[in-house]
């Protein structure tokens, strides 16, 4: 068998350009396309490819044998924002695509979409935010009522925000601030789960550039609904013996996660993941002496549990690359998507059932 070699340096290069690419929860169309141009242009024979009538990338791939046929999911949506509504001041009210603290995104750059693809850049913001004026400004609360949007244009009112083109509706991008540093340390938004998308891509390039194939016929799924829930619900053919969701592994206090390792995943939020999966999962990592940890995130749900609530029978595993700060700003270490990275790839070659 050909030596595998994990692709960093691609996998990296994809990944920033993933993490640069706007994908909140409802718009996915640049970020699927960007993946299904990356993928394509890996031209691995029998790597064959559709999109879904809801927006998801499947891509399959032949395998030695269709005996016990495999999926593996990781999603590009993340979390966002919407327009709400626009306040008299011309500035905006917003909704959350996703779930996060709006501190974690106070202060932060976002461009707003119109829906014919008009783009301004504007600050989310506390209403009447100077310290100067308003001493009740640090301790006032944060929520949906209290932020907004700030627009970098001139617009006094309403109307004069509407006439921009921008509505009710209209998507706003946060800022991912991508920052790769001389310590090894990806520093983003939305690794969760772009960095997934990357362990996915990488895991290609390691077979592709041994000569390889799967040991058994697997579908990979692109998902653009997991913040909400239903990502995995639909997309993979009926038959699947094993599902393996690549997300990030949720790290603080309490948890045995690290940014260093891949983590297996075995109890989140919708209980534990399959007992046969997590033990393949712990056998190849030790067997390939891959670092790993094993943990359960309290307040944590994935593509595989979606699978699974939709229906799905196989046997369902969760792994995943260390994250900090996870729907916030978010940093990873490339040891932990080296890891994730390795693991996929000896997972798709494992000839066990």
């Amino acid at each position: 068998m050909s030596q595998l070699t994990t692709p960093l340096d691609p996998s990296i290069e994809f990944l920033v350009g993933l993490l640069n690419t706007p994908s909140p929860t409802g718009y996915y169309h640049e970020a699927i396309a960007y993946v299904r141009r990356a993928f394509e242009a890996l031209h691995i024979p029998n790597l064959t490819f559709h999109e879904t009538t809801k927006g998801a990338l499947v891509a399959h791939w032949s395998g030695a044998s269709s005996t016990a046929p495999r999926g593996v999911t990781g999603h590009v949506d993340t979390l966002g924002l919407m327009v709400k509504d626009i306040k008299g001041s011309g500035r905006l009210k917003m909704t959350q695509l996703g779930s996060f603290m709006w501190q974690a995104v106070e202060f932060e750059g976002v461009t707003i979409r119109t829906h014919d693809d008009r783009r301004y850049r504007g600050t989310v913001l506390p209403s009447n935010p100077s310290t100067h004026v308003n001493k009740n400004i640090r301790t006032s609360p944060r929520d949906e009522d209290t932020m907004e949007v700030r627009i970098d244009a001139k617009t006094f009112s309403a109307a004069d925000t509407r006439a921009l083109g921008i509505d009710v509706g209209d998507f706003i991008f946060l800022d991912p601030r991508v920052e790769i540093t001389e310590t090894g340390f990806i520093r983003s938004r939305h690794l969760d789960d772009k960095s997934g998308v990357a362990v996915i891509y990488g895991a290609l390039i390691a077979l592709r550039d041994a000569g390889l194939q799967p040991a058994q016929d697997t579908t990979f799924l692109i998902a653009n609904y997991e913040e909400v829930g239903h990502g995995g619900s639909a997309g993979f053919p009926d038959g699947l013996a094993e599902l393996l969701t690549i997300d990030m592994a949720a790290i603080g206090e309490g948890q045995n996660s690290t940014e260093y390792d891949v983590t297996i995943c075995v109890k989140d939020s919708s209980g534990p993941y399959h007992f046969l999966m997590n033990n393949k999962l712990r056998r190849i990592a030790a067997e390939h002496g891959i670092p790993y940890r094993t943990d359960i995130y309290p307040f944590y749900g994935s593509d595989g549990s979606a699978y699974w609530r939709a229906g799905g029978t196989a046997r369902v595993g969760l792994i995943g690359p260390g994250v900090e700060a996870s729907h916030a700003y978010e940093r990873m270490h490339t040891d932990a998507l080296t890891h994730s990275i390795d693991l996929l790839a000896r997972y798709l070659l494992d000839q066990a059932d």
